[in-house]
């Protein structure tokens, strides 16, 4: 039995009175500042955050750059650190809680500087031609602990990062070669295109240089903007803090070292690698915990298991230890807590249906605290280690970005309906909070903000179905307005009033006139492990039935005029608003970004393929996957579209392709379809979330002129 109902619980956040009547333009989504990255000294008197802004372009008056820098407080009062218009990342205290750490560009490379903090210059630590990045500084406060990123061609090169020249270990899979000796370098050998068959390999090779021609043999040749034919190592290095310093590696292998910590003696290196060091590593799909000495030396795994990805070691003040989380490889992944000696012994999973990440542990190493998207917001959460029990500390309708803690506080950085992003302090159970920074009320103080209303739904397989419905800023009675029905990706995102990156599109919508409903159908993040997976097999028809009846519902309202309905989406949600418009003839028009319209295409051409695997049972060629492809693609549906189609992809996105795109807007095309095509230059898939901000204005933009070409009553 399907049933609706409204939340009538009035929370804080949701019962707010905003008092101001300006509109939120699409030009304001420049003036959002974002607190993230909140790291408190060891002392506990006071902690750094990194601000993101965008300020105006040099020359381009229509554009912007992203910048982010370094901000201090000592729970009064905050300033500015760090200046300049390259932005800085990777902050990390030393243990005297007197300088910092932190990586910033110097000639479009990354370099690891230090910083005194009572007034001095940064001295600039490291000057690698590879760049250098996420810098920690050791617990003793004698070293820092960094991250280098190089290619294959570079680590078999480099007679530093190689100085053995050794090959890799796993098959490069090579067609036609048995063994990696072709990787040897050919540099003695004459590049002669003439030449007998070392001399043409030699003229290939020279061609593949000087970047005349790309050749794959790796399976995850997709970037996100461009294709990738190399591979590309995380390796581990360590520094004095001292000017004059010399950097020392302590990774050798072709392998990457992720997620690397110091251990709280600062005698090892905590890291995350691949499980099995003979599997290439495009197939390795298991991660494991491994550490080593500072040198590098007697590398141990300490927690591994095929069939398992383990990540995100945190150690326990006291050094004995371990939280980290696990996730089976096979079918869907879905992230587990589970806490275990600081030597990988005696390993115990807490049970907890939500993905946990960011783990911080109490002074007293009783306690792990963590965020996890839950119910359209993201909490703090506290697990006791000694009863192995979960306890949620703040509410659903906000989200916690950032966090750190101090044996007596948490400072934080929160997202809320009537502000986009402040940093915070309260006390370690997360009540008293008090408000640190006012970067956007200036911004925000005059604006009419639309506050959701959240209600649920039980769909036809009892599950509770959330969704929220954001009333047209400044209504007046008597009058009706148009409904936009909005839609998340993943397909395991989750929105809800603490979702950050949807604040502004939101709220401009609302300003413009329109009234929003999103839901979080089944699928979504955020509703624990069977609810994610509860769309196997299903990514259509079952989705479809909840964020419809979602829209249904939010149409009831008075102020709602039904005949002007509206409905967009990106990534899985531009699949989806393919999708609906092929079997929903309600909407007056559709937007769909980024989109998946056919999976098999998709499986070719996005660096997100393995979805198709996982959510599918196995791969196009296989007869009984073939069919539920087939099924399951909105491309196979097309001609059933009648609503007028606005589609949109950027031009260099690898994670779903834009070849999708393009055979949904020929195919309407042909058929004399209502559609449009944009394609936005240099843009990946992150084009609204992090890409060129002049670009996210115009899409925005592009949305509201298509959709007020059928809906506009003038």
């Amino acid at each position: 039995m399907k049933r609706l109902s409204i939340i009538f619980l009035l929370i804080s956040t949701l019962t707010y009175a905003q008092t101001g009547k300006e509109k939120i333009l699409v030009t304001d989504m420049t003036k959002i500042q974002q607190v993230n990255t909140v790291s408190i000294s060891p002392d506990g008197k006071r902690a750094i955050y990194a601000l993101k802004t965008n300020e105006p372009h040099e020359t381009d008056k229509l554009d912007f750059d992203y910048r982010t820098h370094l901000w201090i407080t000592d729970y009064q009062t905050v300033k500015q650190i760090t200046r300049g218009s390259e932005s800085v990342s990777g902050a990390s205290w030393s243990a005297d809680s007197k300088q910092i750490t932190f990586a910033r560009n110097v000639k479009k490379q990354s370099q690891i500087f230090i910083m005194p903090l009572d007034g001095g210059e940064a001295l600039q630590l490291t000057d690698l031609k590879y760049g250098a990045s996420n810098p920690q500084w050791s617990s003793d406060g004698t070293k820092i602990l960094f991250t280098v990123n190089v290619t294959l061609s570079e680590l078999l090169k480099d007679s530093l990062l190689n100085p053995t020249k050794k090959l890799p270990s796993w098959s490069f899979e090579k067609a036609g070669f048995k063994t990696n000796d072709f990787l040897k370098s050919t540099k003695k050998i004459k590049a002669n295109p003439d030449g007998n068959l070392e001399e043409i390999r030699a003229y290939l090779d020279k061609d593949v240089e000087d970047k005349k021609a790309k050749v794959f043999s790796r399976l995850n040749f997709q970037g996100e903007s461009t294709t990738e034919p190399e591979m590309k190592f995380n390796l581990l290095f360590i520094i004095e803090a001292k000017e004059g310093a010399k950097p020392v590696q302590i990774t050798k292998s072709f392998w990457s070292f992720n997620n690397a910590i110091w251990s709280t003696d600062s005698k090892k290196i905590y890291a995350v690698c691949g499980l099995d060091s003979m599997q290439h590593p495009d197939r390795e799909q298991n991660t494991s915990i491994v550490r080593m000495n500072i040198d590098g030396s007697e590398l141990r795994q300490l927690v591994g298991e095929k069939g398992i990805s383990y990540n995100n070691p945190t150690l326990s003040p006291d050094g004995k230890m371990m939280v980290f989380t696990t996730s089976k490889i096979e079918w869907l992944g879905f992230n587990q807590i589970m806490i275990a000696n600081a030597d990988g012994t005696n390993k115990v999973p807490i049970v907890f249906d939500r993905a946990a990440n960011n783990f911080e542990w109490s002074d007293d190493s009783k306690y792990v605290y963590f965020a996890a998207n839950s119910n359209g917001g993201v909490p703090i959460y506290r697990l006791d280690i000694q009863s192995k029990k979960v306890e949620r500390l703040s509410d659903f309708d906000s989200g916690i970005s950032s966090f750190d803690m101090s044996k007596d506080r948490i400072v934080f950085s929160k997202t809320e309906v009537k502000n986009p992003s402040e940093l915070y302090v309260a006390d370690l159970m997360m009540k008293n909070p008090i408000k640190l920074s006012f970067h956007n009320d200036n911004f925000v103080k005059n604006k009419a903000i639309s506050f959701p209303e959240k209600r649920t739904y039980t769909n036809s397989k009892g599950q509770i179905i959330e969704y929220w419905i954001m009333k047209p800023t400044n209504t007046e009675a008597g009058k009706t307005y148009p409904l936009l029905l909005n839609m998340h990706g993943g397909p395991t995102a989750m929105w809800g009033p603490g979702e950050s990156s949807m604040w502004h599109e939101l709220q401009y919508f609302c300003s413009q006139g329109y009234g929003v409903v999103y839901a979080n159908p089944r699928g979504s993040g955020g509703y624990g492990k069977d609810f994610q997976f509860s769309n196997y097999q299903d990514w259509g028809n079952g989705p479809t039935e909840d964020v419809l009846a979602a829209a249904s519902d939010a149409a009831k309202e008075s102020w709602v005029d039904t005949s002007r309905q509206v409905i967009t989406g990106g990534s899985y949600a531009g699949y989806l608003t393919a999708w609906i418009i092929s079997h929903d003839n309600r909407f007056k028009a559709a937007f769909a970004q980024r989109g998946v319209y056919d999976l098999t295409t998709f499986m070719g051409e996005g660096n997100a393929w393995r979805l198709t695997p996982n959510y599918f049972g196995g791969y196009p060629w296989e007869p009984k996957t073939k069919d539920i492809l087939n099924r399951e693609s909105p491309y196979s549906y097309v001609d059933k579209i009648q609503t007028p189609f606005l589609i949109k992809h950027g031009e260099n996105d690898l994670r779903t392709g834009v070849i999708q795109s393009e055979m949904m807007y020929k195919s309407l095309k042909i058929m004399g379809k209502q559609v449009e095509y944009v394609r936005m230059p240099g843009a990946t898939h992150e084009l609204s979330r992090t890409g060129n901000v002049r670009q996210k204005i115009d899409r925005m933009l592009r949305i509201y002129e298509f959709f007020e070409r059928y809906i506009s009553k003038q």
